[in-house]
């Protein structure tokens, strides 16, 4: 049963993983862009989330806001970060990105505070007994959350349009945009996507931890980074087995690992060993 709990508990720290990542992947495999500043994105949906839910009681409240107004402001860092350096070598992006980020981290120090903020009631805090193991609400509805999101994701992507379109702009941008594909308009809906489900991710990270501080997503940049990585450079599928299985991993890690590695470095292991033997990722395409 103890490997069960923890196999369980690995699964729902993938899922956190997953929602993060599955944006970045989206970013880069469009764009071909590291957008290391998705994870300060990540970190305002965990300050939206507290702000919100005590203002209103609701969290659910908390995270249509956090989805939207993260959602908005990921359009405005493609507007104002991004699309004026296109053109630019891959690395400048990632410069302005990795400064973008630094940045954001210091604007939510000095707006929020420096010792983070809590719940004034923490939301979600039942418990349900499945097979014998007690799971917090909030462990039950970040699972559901993240496997309605993705795979509303995976439909939008393969059974519409709009994900039509999406595919063929990743695939071909110049072919989509001589059959009449607005790629702008793909774009600004690809960094809304990938930022909204950033901005779920940090409310139920802040709803699980009971904290929001403005380095939150300084551990988050790195492993959802080693998990597009882990899942092949742009694929979706790829990345969201690689958020599940290193989050179950992570899981067995801190129980059997302890005394050799700190959780978080877990990642960066898995991510050497993996490489190792296939430098293309569990998912990529060989050269």
């Amino acid at each position: 049963m103890f490997l069960v709990e923890l196999f369980v508990q690995g699964l729902i720290q993938g899922s956190v993983y997953a929602l993060i990542a599955v944006g970045l992947t989206l970013v880069y495999g469009l764009l071909r862009i590291l957008h290391v500043a998705h994870a300060g994105l990540f970190t305002l949906g965990g300050y939206a989330g507290v702000l919100v839910t005590n203002a209103t009681g609701s969290v659910a409240v908390a995270l249509v806001f956090a989805a939207l107004s993260v959602g908005a402001v990921g359009m405005a860092v493609y507007r104002f970060c991004y699309e004026p350096i296109l053109r630019r070598p891959p690395y400048v992006a990632l410069i302005a990105s990795i400064g973008l980020f630094i940045a954001m981290e210091e604007l939510f120090r000095i707006v929020f505070g420096p010792f983070g903020l809590t719940y004034d009631i923490v939301p979600l805090q039942g418990s349900v007994v499945i097979g014998g193991m007690y799971l917090r609400s909030a462990e039950l509805v970040t699972m559901a959350l993240a496997a309605v999101l993705i795979g509303g994701l995976g439909l939008l992507a393969g059974r519409t349009r709009i994900g039509l379109a999406w595919r063929a702009t990743v695939s071909v941008p110049e072919m989509a945009e001589s059959f009449g594909i607005d790629i702008v308009k793909v774009r600004y809906l690809n960094f809304f996507i990938g930022s909204a489900l950033a901005g779920v991710a940090g409310v139920m990270v802040s709803v699980l931890n009971n904290l929001v501080e403005p380095t939150m997503g300084s551990v988050a940049s790195y492993k959802a980074l080693a998990i597009i990585v882990l899942g092949g450079l742009g694929n979706v599928r790829g990345t969201l087995v690689a958020a599940l299985t290193l989050g179950v991993i992570e899981a067995y890690g801190t129980i059997y690992l302890a005394g050799f590695l700190d959780r978080d470095a877990i990642a960066f292991a898995v991510l050497i060993v993996i490489l190792m033997v296939r430098p293309q990722g569990l998912f990529g395409r060989s050269a």
